[in-house]
């Protein structure tokens, strides 16, 4: 009974919450890694378009729910996620027009286009803020719990709860459904494939007759599509405010270079390496481990190997680490 309760508790406080937050990093990580195997650069203003496609969600939430209109048991923020996602379409298409196509068109260094897109994060971050306010904002609704912990005690009379959270239900769900279609996008249409062979060689697919501009059209479109979802599920799973958005792009390229630059396999594997350390290194296993350890041996202090301040510490090391020992990451990136 002991080692039950103690695995409830480890899923509780552990696994659960890695596979969601593992989940909101191989999006975002995703969108990262299409950038920089497609376009040629590291797009360091895409934590800033997951908080812009966030707020939009945010504010056509906000909007229906006065009209009275929510999705039952869902978060009317499902309601907004496709007016978000056109939105968020619409601002970096007009960034790429306004600012990247000048560079491409002059063969610009990938460091130049870094630079640049670190400009453009600073003005997406500054609108956000400009627009919603810098604090934090509250726009779940519907049912908080898939089975709260009164409800699991219950069915199993273990002096441990479990609890799932609807908004980890959900962002397990979609974030499976988008992966499935953005792998079957890549390799079973015209376009997927016309990207993948640019990403491959961009002289070689110029010669075949593929439309440079049609495939950075279509990269950006789905970036900003995985960006806006990923922004929303995080938003709705913690809460929303501009400036962790603008946090999390360190653990989403630690990810998207753990798993391999450029590889979006690598992209999915990353995300769930770095939430998977960040939880397990910042969690007091006290609770579990007195559960588990033989009587007599139960640890009296919080077993913790580092506060939850230092959480994005945790994948900035394992970052440096990566980057010193194995570069290519676990699947070898630099294509799609």
């Amino acid at each position: 009974m002991d080692f039950l309760n103690g695995l409830v508790a480890l899923s509780n406080f552990v696994l659960i919450p890695a596979i969601a937050y593992g989940s909101q990093l191989a999006l975002g990580a995703l969108g990262v890694t299409l950038i920089y195997g497609i376009l040629r650069f590291s797009n360091f203003a895409h934590g800033d378009t997951m908080a812009f496609g966030a707020m939009l969600a945010v504010l056509v939430t906000w909007l229906l729910q006065g009209m009275g209109i929510s999705f039952g048991p869902l978060p009317t923020a499902l309601l907004a996620l496709p007016f978000a996602i056109v939105g968020t379409m619409a601002l970096v298409l007009i960034t790429d027009r306004m600012v990247y196509k000048f560079y491409r068109d002059q063969k610009a260094k990938p460091v130049i286009l870094v630079i640049v897109s670190m400009g453009v994060m600073f003005i997406m971050n500054g609108l956000v803020r400009f627009v919603i306010g810098p604090n934090d904002q509250k726009f779940a609704d519907g049912e908080r719990f898939i089975i709260s912990v009164r409800e699991f005690k219950q069915m199993t009379g273990l002096r441990e709860g479990l609890a799932i959270k609807t908004t980890q239900g959900l962002t397990v769900v979609v974030a499976v459904i988008c992966v499935a279609a953005l792998f079957w996008f890549l390799n079973r249409t015209r376009t997927g494939k016309s990207m993948r062979a640019y990403s491959d060689n961009e002289d070689l697919a110029l010669l075949s007759g593929i439309n440079p501009e049609r495939v950075v059209m279509y990269t950006w479109m789905i970036v900003a599509a995985l960006a806006t979802i990923a922004g929303v599920l995080y938003g709705l799973d913690k809460t929303f405010k501009p400036f962790v958005y603008f946090q999390l792009l360190l653990p989403i390229f630690a990810s998207a270079i753990v798993g391999g630059l450029g590889s979006p396999l690598g992209a999915i594997a990353g995300g769930f390496v770095i939430a998977f350390s960040e939880v397990t290194i910042t969690y007091a296993w006290k609770k579990v481990l007195t559960y588990w350890m033989p009587e007599g041996l139960e640890p009296s202090g919080l077993v913790q190997l580092l506060s939850t301040d230092y959480k994005f510490a945790v994948s900035f090391v394992i970052l440096i680490v990566v980057l010193l020992f194995k570069p290519t990451g676990i699947f070898k990136g630099k294509s799609v």
